[in-house]
């Protein structure tokens, strides 16, 4: 098998803390990234690829499945290249069309099921998508914008049920629900030009050969992979074959002592078409073999009657999943100690949350950082070594971080600046977008390319990365900087509050002043004077909020990253 090997000279002071299994630099395989699937196919093809609602798929079974869509694609007349967006909850028809559409060489737009129309709109038609995989209830909507000129690039719409994949004991009720509450079922749909029901065509692909494609994966893009918008219009990070495998390399070597190939569950209730969840989740979980335990939406109760049940070892998540279970009162009288490593991504996993869930199981919490630039994860704490609170931890293999001023010069050790990236896993830019291609992507004097993540950082003596905010949310109060997070890190620690989010408002005297948006714990109480008097104690006069309002919960994405972009539109 080709591979490539990359090395670095550069010092790295985070070397030494790595564990002691992790090597500075890996071997990369120059393969496709479907051939994840294959390789677990050919490790464990009896060993249990999928549970959804109690129904299970092997691996051989994935493997099979992937093939008939990938034929059932190519007759349909998807080519190498073309874009085929993925709009599916966690389901086994996600993954089964995730690796149906790398197979056949076309590229996965990942598409937010929750997004409106306008936004979905917005983003097949940046693509040129000529399909897209959807739930049942979109067909129609899809399928008339499709009729009035709207998305001019979609010819098909292929459509499934979350159903198609439930038991028997499971799918009537939840069809029967279905139709209570108004929605459309699978069996409802009319027929329509560029409809394709998921059964029909997996029906149509059964007695049809695949036709393998050649990849090349340096250059041939696997996955366009929209940025979160938060702080603009969402842009499609153009990541390849091999910088997902990278990617999903260095995860594997991260955590290869603490996932057991062949009998690890994955708790995977993280949305796969989110790029924590399709790295850290997906392909992280076929390179080992694991089974996805797959949740196709974020209910606490579920989820601990899940964690009950199947016991799963490994569970990706977010601060506001954790956040949850921690105040759900059924946690106390539910066994969770399977739980042995819990990966936390996304946004900022504050101190006492992780300190207060491990009171409930014996695992490990790693707190790592990624950008969908970087497919995504750059930083992880260790897991065996040494681990700093409120730290990313440090840069993964053949990763290289510094942080630089405004002009691109280094700062000090401690101070901050702007956070820059290189490594295998960057992407190759943005999808028809140069400009913004070249403002991200920077070649230095060392001849490497850098990705500018816009993110304020510091590194301290040990080579470990604290991220302090995003460049755009920085708080300027009289000339000083305020870094929302470290506001954000005290507000978590006041009994009485459960969630909380500042962002600057406009001062006719400092310019800008702290206001805060905060969520009380059920059966709390507390006044915004108090609030400040608690903030003031702990933080300087300039960075203390003058404002607190009381909200009955925070905008967020589905992965829980909080929307400033709407706060600052509250009044």
């Amino acid at each position: 098998m080709d591979q490539v090997t990359l090395t670095h000279t550069a010092e790295k002071p985070w070397l030494k803390f790595y564990d002691f299994w992790v090597t500075p630099t890996l071997t990369y395989p120059r393969r496709p990234l479907d051939y994840l699937l294959e390789f677990a196919t050919m490790q464990n093809p009896d060993g249990v690829s999928t549970i959804f609602f109690g129904e299970k798929l092997t691996y051989r079974q994935l493997n099979q499945q992937v093939n008939t869509m990938g034929a059932a694609l190519q007759a349909q007349g998807i080519h190498k290249g073309d874009r085929v967006a993925l709009m599916l909850p966690n389901c086994p028809q996600f993954a089964i069309a995730y690796f149906a559409i790398l197979r056949v060489g076309a590229i996965v737009v990942n598409v937010n099921p929750l997004y409106t129309p306008r936004e979905i709109g917005y983003v097949l038609n940046e693509t040129g998508s000529r399909a897209i995989f959807a739930l049942d209830q979109a067909g129609p909507a899809l399928t008339g914008a499709r009729g009035a000129g709207m998305l001019p690039a979609l010819e098909m719409v292929f459509v499934t049920s979350v159903s198609d994949y439930m038991p028997e004991v499971a799918r009537a009720p939840f069809l029967a629900n279905q139709k209570k509450n108004g929605a459309a079922t699978i069996d409802d749909l009319p027929a329509a030009p560029g409809l394709f029901r998921w059964t029909e065509l997996m029906a149509s692909g059964a007695d049809k050969k695949l036709a393998r494609v050649v990849i090349d994966p340096e250059e041939d893009v696997a996955v366009l992979q929209f940025t979160g918008g938060t702080t603009g219009m969402p842009k499609g990070a153009m990541l390849t074959h091999f910088n997902m495998m990278a990617n999903t390399m260095q995860l594997y070597t991260w955590a290869k002592h603490y996932l057991r190939p062949g009998t690890e569950i994955a708790l995977t209730v993280i949305p796969l078409f989110h790029v924590y969840g399709m790295t850290v989740a997906l392909t992280t979980s076929m390179m080992i073999g694991m089974t996805l335990l797959l949740v196709p939406r974020f209910d606490p109760t579920d989820i601990l009657n899940l964690i009950k049940t199947y016991k799963p070892g490994y569970f990706p998540g977010v601060p506001t999943m954790y956040i949850a279970l921690l105040n759900h009162p059924a946690l106390k009288d539910t066994d969770i100690s399977s739980l042995r490593l819990m990966n936390s991504g996304s946004a900022p996993l504050p101190h006492d949350v992780q300190t207060r869930f491990q009171e409930y199981c014996s695992g490990i919490f790693t707190e790592g950082f990624g950008l969908s630039e970087a497919s995504p994860v750059t930083h992880s704490n260790p897991i065996f070594g040494l681990q700093k609170a409120g730290s990313i931890g440090v840069p993964l293999p053949d990763t290289d971080s510094k942080i630089v001023d405004d002009e691109g010069h280094e700062v000090s050790v401690g101070e901050p600046g702007e956070l820059i990236i290189s490594g295998p896993q960057v992407m190759k830019g943005y999808f028809n977008r140069p400009d913004d291609t070249a403002n991200a992507l920077r070649k230095r004097d060392d001849g490497r390319i850098w990705l500018h993540t816009g993110d304020i950082a510091r590194m301290d003596n040990d080579g470990f990365f604290e991220i302090i905010d995003r460049k755009k949310d920085l708080i300027l109060v009289g000339g000083f900087n305020v870094y929302p997070r470290e506001v954000e890190e005290v507000l978590f620690t006041h009994p009485a509050i459960q969630e909380a989010s500042v962002i600057g408002i406009p001062d006719d005297y400092s310019g800008e002043t702290v206001k805060a948006f905060v969520v009380l714990r059920t059966g709390m109480e507390a006044e915004p004077t108090e609030i400040i008097r608690f903030c003031r104690e702990r933080l300087a006069g300039f960075k203390t909020p003058t404002v607190v309002v009381f909200e009955q919960s925070l905008p967020k994405t589905l992965v829980g990253k909080v929307l400033r972009t709407e706060l600052r539109t509250r009044k």
